[in-house]
């Protein structure tokens, strides 16, 4: 039972780094559909589209400005990153 919840304990950890885009070697769909929330500089973002927490950055869309692929236009904003599950947050 102790290694379950061993188990459990580090599945409960976010990524470094993790992107929205599938054409991403970042991308990963079951996290994405798990839910994960991005605090940046300690304010909660909704419009991440990638991050990094051992180089602290994120990617955030810029509006609604689209590049010719179709993919959304992104500022990179530098600082502290803390990323964690939703439903984490939900439960405690």
């Amino acid at each position: 039972m102790a290694q379950t919840e061993s188990l459990k304990t580090m599945s409960d950890t976010p990524p470094d780094r993790l992107s929205v885009n599938p054409d991403s070697p970042y991308y990963d769909a079951d996290l994405l559909e798990r839910g994960i929330g991005i605090r940046f500089k300690g304010v909660e973002k909704t419009n991440v589209e990638e991050y990094c927490i051992s180089e602290k950055w994120v990617r955030v869309a810029a509006g609604k400005t689209v590049d010719r692929k179709g993919n959304p236009m992104t500022l990179k904003l530098q600082g502290e990153v803390e990323a964690y599950f939703r439903d984490d947050a939900e439960e405690g």
